[in-house]
């Protein structure tokens, strides 16, 4: 029974498990099913969605291609591409060295560039090196028709969705247009012209033609000697001592890889220096690169590339050196910096930049560093208005006689210039003793008081031309003082106690004279500024007391003789100049000099003041020049007509002494560079006898040069009046004074610079001076005449 009751349970039990086994497969087969179905349903959910998304994008591409074709299109419109010719110039415009040179053209110098590059042909460049660039930079250069159409979609879509214009991948065609025509500008605008363009250039020139160019105008790091070179000649000169036509594979392979990264592959420093080996594998590494693309371009087999590639390169690199120097001088940097000026005139014509942004500091800072590269790459020759012959010369005379020149205050320096009457053009200069040892321009750069030759500048002939005075007048020379109560002094002298005659004042460069003829000019509201501004002349304040004399007032030489010239030239100013006319490789003239006076003074002005500036030359109170003069070429005494003026600033400080002749104003300055005081004597002596060889030296350079038999010839327009010796004022019934008297006695033929000429005899006939100056004056006068203690009527 209970084995019954056992089986039966078991049976129960067995039945109970098929049951629940039963259970369970029925429910797996539901779940099974409804994870079928959920993936089913999300599958195509998922589809229809990807579907609808491609939809979606198909037609978002093909609309932003329809509206990129349709904006590229407007682009392309816009675009107006040059003539074959004028296309061919620019693209074949590839610049070599600017140069300096003098008037007759022969060669200065050329303009030192931290970019070096020699043009080549064709057939000068290896073949192994046009393999390599077609292989690296543009691998379908031969079959494309200058742009490739993906770049142009790549960029289309690019400019179109916002991500910008850049697509990289140029064609070779394109890389040679935006170095040579349309820059590297990164507007979209830019590149839809350089597709244009690039279509343009492969129609009209040969595959040959764009690869040269190409190669000779792409950068390529660094030379041997640390400079910056473009072009594959220099490049396999400056890396490997060889031409462009005679590098092997792995050579060429290493040139071509450059242009990615001229600097980083270069395998020198900017010191010149090799690089560390680190660093020149980036170089190497890319020389791999590129035997491979020669490689997979077919222009190498498998063998080659294996060989090439294991090649010692770095065996093959030339030893550093020092760059080659060229001594450069004052001549080299002053007419580079006056060529600078045009250029950067030049470019802001040509660029079109308003006045407003020529305002602007560093607009002008960038187009004058641009002016400067231009000249420096762009292939000018900048024509000098120097003579090589005076110039020569002049340089000759300041190293054999600029020792006469020391007094045993130390070195003196000197500065000096040659400048053609007519045109302002400088013939020749001396910036200094040597410039090897001092670079200071003393010429055009350093700026010093004038001392008194600034004297017939701004205060006599202004005033002859305003009709204050006449070549007879007279001014006083009696003892004065600034308003601040100091004595006005002339080389220790409290004044001579007489009115003196201009003549007599310019000859002995008195100053109170000079005081007071300024202080008339400024009391009549007849000033000098206007005079002095049309002549270059930059004066702060012109109220100084002492500006006449040379206080408060710093100029250059180059800018006193300008003066000069003015006088010399019938009063017409001709803006000093070095540069006389600039031209492009290509002969295009980008600038020339254009004559361009100035009215400053009226001849009858001009023709006086020559007249007066005879006496302090041939008087020699205070320069012996025409002494040392006929020592050394007596000629030149005789048969040249000198006019002019010194000068000496306080305390010896500065020495100055101009000179002109029909045809030339010759400028001299002497001091010292720390301001310490020459001799007392070093002015009047030294200085002459140094002037004198020099005037000698540069006569015998160029026979003729100062004017031989010309003379200053007084206007005609001149005013003579008759005056009195005495009084520099006509001879009739005194008044304006406590003595009534018709003075007569000896005359004399002044001349005037205005119609009125000189007024009948006033009791204050001179310039300046107190009631007790006219005092003593008229009892000189009236006893020197017989009208002792008597009046006359």
């Amino acid at each position: 029974m209970s084995d019954k009751n056992n089986e039966k349970n078991q049976n129960t039990s067995s039945q109970r498990k098929d049951l629940t086994k039963n259970k369970g497969n029925v429910n797996g087969e539901e779940w099974w099913q409804k994870t079928k179905d959920f993936f089913s349903i999300a599958f195509m959910s998922t589809r229809g969605v990807i579907y609808t998304l491609l939809v979606v994008l198909l037609l978002v591409i093909l609309f932003a291609g329809g509206l990129g074709a349709g904006y590229f299109a407007s682009l392309v419109d816009d675009v107006k591409v040059p003539s074959k010719e004028e296309l061919g110039k620019k693209i074949n415009n590839i610049h070599g060295t600017s140069s300096l040179v003098y008037n007759n053209n022969n060669l200065i110098s050329p303009v030192s560039s931290d970019l070096i590059r020699t043009k080549v042909d064709s057939k000068d460049i290896s073949q192994n090196i046009k393999n390599a660039i077609i292989s690296t930079e543009d691998e379908n250069f031969n079959n494309h028709n200058g742009v490739v159409p993906k770049a142009i979609l790549r960029a289309t879509l690019g400019e179109v969705v916002g991500l910008g214009s850049s697509s990289g991948g140029s064609t070779i065609t394109q890389q040679l247009i935006k170095q040579q025509i349309l820059g590297d500008s990164p507007t979209f605008q830019r590149k839809a012209s350089e597709f244009v363009y690039a279509r343009a250039v492969e129609k009209d020139f040969s595959k040959d033609q764009i690869l040269t160019d190409y190669l000779n105008v792409s950068p390529f790091g660094r030379n041997n000697k640390g400079q910056n070179i473009a072009g594959v000649q220099e490049a396999a000169k400056g890396i490997f001592g060889k031409n462009a036509s005679e590098v092997n594979v792995p050579q060429a392979a290493f040139i071509a890889g450059l242009p990615q990264s001229p600097i980083t592959y270069s395998p020198y420093a900017a010191d010149a220096s090799l690089k560390s080996p680190d660093n020149l594998s980036y170089g190497l590494e890319r020389k791999d690169t590129v035997l491979f693309n020669m490689y997979r371009s077919g222009y190498i087999n498998k063998k080659e590339y294996d060989e090439y590639k294991a090649y010692d390169l770095k065996k093959d690199f030339i030893p550093s050196s020092a760059p080659d120097t060229i001594s450069h001088d004052y001549l080299y940097y002053t007419i580079i910096d006056e060529a600078v000026d045009h250029i950067y005139d030049y470019l802001i014509k040509e660029d079109k930049v308003s006045e407003s942004d020529q305002k602007n500091d560093s607009t002008k800072e960038e187009y004058r560093k641009l002016a400067l590269q231009k000249l420096q790459q762009g292939g000018y020759t900048v024509q000098s208005t120097v003579d090589q012959g005076i110039y020569n010369a002049m340089q000759t005379a300041v190293a054999n006689f600029g020792g006469s020149l020391d007094d045993g205050t130390g070195q003196v320096q000197v500065g000096n210039v040659l400048m053609d009457n007519k045109t302002g053009a400088v013939l020749g200069f001396i910036g200094g003793r040597n410039y090897q040892e001092n670079q200071n321009n003393h010429a055009f750069d350093t700026k010093r008081s004038p001392g008194s030759s600034i004297k017939p500048i701004l205060a006599y002939a202004p005033a002859i031309d305003q009709g204050i005075i006449g070549s007879a007048s007279r001014l006083s020379d009696y003892p004065a003082t600034y308003s601040s109560g100091q004595p006005i002094m002339h080389v220790g002298d409290p004044g001579t106690n007489q009115m003196q005659t201009v003549q007599a004042a310019l000859n002995a460069s008195t100053n109170i004279p000079a005081y007071w003829l300024y202080q008339t000019m400024l009391k009549e509201n007849k000033p000098s500024q206007p005079y002095m501004e049309k002549m270059g002349y930059k004066v702060e304040d012109y109220s100084i007391e002492s500006l006449p004399i040379g206080g408060g007032i710093d100029q250059s030489v180059v800018q006193q003789t300008n003066g000069y010239q003015t006088l010399a030239n019938h009063g017409e100013y001709q803006k000093q100049h070095v540069v006389q006319k600039i031209s492009d490789d290509s002969g295009k003239v980008i600038y020339e000099w254009k004559s361009n006076p100035t009215k400053v003074f009226s001849k009858a002005t001009a023709s006086i003041m020559n007249e007066l500036l005879r006496g302090p030359i041939r008087s020699k109170e205070t320069t012996k020049f025409i002494d040392y003069l006929s020592s050394a070429n007596p000629n030149l005494v005789s048969s040249i007509d000198w006019t002019g003026k010194t000068g000496t600033s306080e305390d010896y400080t500065d020495a100055w002494l101009l000179l002109s002749s029909p045809t030339v104003t010759l400028g001299g300055w002497i001091g010292h560079d720390d301001n310490t005081p020459l001799g007392s004597g070093t002015g009047v002596v030294n200085q002459a006898n140094y002037m004198a060889n020099l005037v000698t030296a540069i006569n015998n350079s160029k026979a003729g040069i100062f004017g031989d038999g010309q003379k200053f010839e007084l206007d005609p327009s001149v005013t003579k009046s008759t005056v009195l010796t005495s009084t520099g004022e006509k001879p009739g019934k005194v008044e304006g004074g406590p003595i009534t008297i018709t003075l007569s006695g000896e005359t004399t033929t002044s001349h005037w610079a205005t119609s009125e000429g000189a007024p009948i005899t006033q009791y204050r006939f001179a310039i300046g001076g107190s009631d007790a100056n006219y005092a003593d004056a008229w009892s000189k006068i009236v006893n020197f005449n017989g009208y002792s203690n008597r009046n006359n009527r």
